[in-house]
């Protein structure tokens, strides 16, 4: 079991290099393909948008621009793309088959127009992971389309790569355990890191818990994988759930974590307050979110 296939969104930001470095590092782990991939703008969306009152022409100039800018920001990450794999030890593959001959990662890169939370889910449902950039620092976390897309709309797993990229991944990996079913997907999607790990915790307080079973029935589960896994109940910081889970988690040096997302509520306009958003603004390690 292992990844085999993943899916990298592209932006052309400092974030979208940090991504790639990370998602390079998984794929030498799992010896694995990266997809990358940039979502230009369609022009055409644009057109709906422009309200009543605007005259042909004004419309067109709009989709004009728009497909100008877009251009423009496409040509920025195709560049990203192309200096990061200049000097490194990787291959570009553009099918499976030549993937399969390939003795270490390959890489990808496709430009497609499209409406990125909607192209972004529908791609990844054929890929093991996709791994995502971290939310910018001055931007609002509920507004990263590629994240919400995978999470709500893919069903597949995603990695948070954080600001910079890390010296490793899934050495030591946290679980971060509530009894939900959002953390037991997590757990299932985490399973080849584990085995993979030298250490891994579990990381649990009364704080977090709902209703489910408890720290000591997931360890119970890991066992019959043949993973050791301890428990260690992690406090609050000033009343902080999220605080306390990312505390617990330096604490046992984790270069890894696994948690399930959003599970106060199931409308997109409420989920992103608790635990969840604090994790995604300040975490300084890779997460791996499931729902």
């Amino acid at each position: 079991m292992a990844y085999r296939r993943l899916l990298l969104p592209l932006t052309g930001t400092a974030a979208g290099e940090a991504a790639l470095n990370t998602a390079l590092m998984v794929a030498r782990t799992w010896h694995s393909h990266v997809h990358c991939l940039h979502v230009r703008v369609d022009a055409r969306d644009v057109a709906p948008l422009a309200g009543e009152g605007l005259s042909g022409a004004m419309i067109e100039e709009m989709m004009a621009a728009t497909e100008r800018e877009s251009g423009e920001r496409a040509g920025r990450v195709r560049g990203l793309f192309e200096r990061f794999v200049q000097g490194r030890d990787v291959t570009i593959a553009l099918s499976a088959e030549t993937a399969a001959k390939s003795d270490g990662p390959t890489l990808s890169f496709e430009s497609i127009a499209g409406r990125e939370e909607d192209v972004v889910a529908q791609q990844s449902r054929l890929y093991d992971m996709a791994v995502v950039p971290h939310p910018e620092a001055d931007e609002d976390v509920s507004s990263s389309d590629a994240l919400h897309a995978v999470l709500f709309d893919s069903g597949r797993p995603v990695l948070i790569a954080p600001r910079e990229a890390p010296d490793t991944i899934g050495k030591r990996v946290c679980c971060a355990w509530n009894g939900t079913a959002e953390s037991a997907a997590a757990v299932a999607a985490a399973l080849p890191w584990l085995h993979h790990a030298e250490a891994v915790r579990i990381l649990y307080s009364d704080d977090y818990q709902r209703r489910g079973p408890g720290a000591e029935g997931l360890q119970a589960y890991l066992r019959w994988h043949g993973i050791q896994a301890e428990a260690v109940p992690f406090k609050p910081l000033t009343r902080e759930v999220g605080a306390g889970l990312l505390g617990g988690a330096r604490d046992f040096g984790a270069d890894l974590l696994c948690m399930g997302a959003y599970s106060h509520s199931r409308l997109r306009q409420l989920i992103l307050g608790g635990v969840t958003r604090h994790v995604l603004e300040n975490a300084d390690i890779p997460v791996l979110m499931c729902r």
